[in-house]
């Protein structure tokens, strides 16, 4: 059949290849999502598909055929075919689904793979179609060809964040899993990752058993070594709060470490007296913030939390 570029025409199912779904996440929610809205609603809009010798090859609209399939009386879609070589397939791939949702970093590398890999473009080239800057197709390389296999595995099930995987691709594949395990097992932030990572690289044997075995008291014991910026303990308001809290108390430590200190930094008394009712009021506003955490009745019996 001759298909015409830019037509919007009906499509039966078994006329729509897959061989781009690779490049895809599967959603199984948003599928059945879909499937209710395709009952309630018809198909709103096309899928797009792009010309394959004989047939049609879908470019977008994995969901809605999967969906559509669970729709009784369903036997086709409307498509939008267009003519697109390999790599402008791919490259449309991400394009058409950039205004929907931010493309999900494992979708982007298997596209960049797939330009650079198998359609043999250098990644300079990649990045130029992609309109992206070079860096940005190293790093989608190195999220599948850096990373162990049962890595890639979890991050395509989502199971794994990209902000971990992208500490995990600094390790020899060997030892990823090891430290994912790690990560699991003491629910490290991707921070306190990237600074177990650094601890591990020319460590002796015993000092990475340490690491491995007591990652956060580790990284306190080194300078420098950003702390947690999340606790797995605490809700979203409990860490912004206690996050806020610590900035505070780091600045009053430092006010007192610079007042503690000889020459210039000595205050004279028209400093303290016309600093006084900034402190005065600084107190007053540190004990509501303190009430309003603790209650009052636990500050009137001077209890400590």
């Amino acid at each position: 059949m001759d298909w015409e570029h830019g037509v919007v025409r009906p499509v039966a199912f078994d006329r729509l290849g897959q061989r781009y779904r690779r490049y895809r996440l599967a959603d199984p929610l948003a599928e059945e999502a879909m499937a209710g809205s395709l009952r309630r609603w018809g198909q709103l809009s096309p899928v797009v598909a792009c010309v394959r010798g004989d047939g049609l090859e879908l470019l977008d609209g994995f969901k809605r055929l999967a969906a559509a399939r669970q729709v009784a009386g369903s036997t086709s879609l409307s498509v939008r075919v267009v003519e697109l070589d390999e790599p402008l397939a791919k490259a449309a791939i991400l394009g058409l689904n950039r205004g929907q949702r931010a493309a999900r970093e494992l979708e982007e590398a298997w596209v960049v793979q797939g330009l650079v890999r198998d359609d043999g473009l250098t990644q300079v080239e990649a990045a130029h179609l992609l309109g992206q800057h070079k860096s940005w197709v190293c790093r989608r390389l190195a999220l599948l060809e850096r990373l162990s296999e049962a890595v890639v595995e979890d991050l395509r099930l989502g199971l794994l964040g990209p902000a971990l995987a992208r500490q995990l691709v600094r390790l020899p594949a060997g030892n990823q899993e090891a430290v994912l395990a790690l990560t699991r097992r003491a629910s490290l932030t991707a921070q306190e990752v990237g600074g177990v990572i650094d601890l591990l690289h020319g460590a002796s044997p015993e000092q990475a058993a340490f690491v491995l075995a007591k990652p956060r008291e580790a990284l306190r014991q080194v300078n420098g070594v950003p702390t947690a910026l999340r606790d797995p303990r605490l809700s979203r308001a409990g860490n912004w709060l206690v996050k806020h809290l610590t900035q505070a108390a780091d600045v009053l430590t430092r006010l007192e470490q610079w007042l503690v200190s000889p020459g210039e930094r000595e205050l004279a008394d028209r400093d303290r007296r016309i600093v006084e009712p900034v402190l005065l009021h600084l107190g007053d506003q540190a004990s509501r913030v303190a009430e309003r955490v603790l209650g009052p009745a636990v500050l009137r019996e001077g209890r400590r939390p």
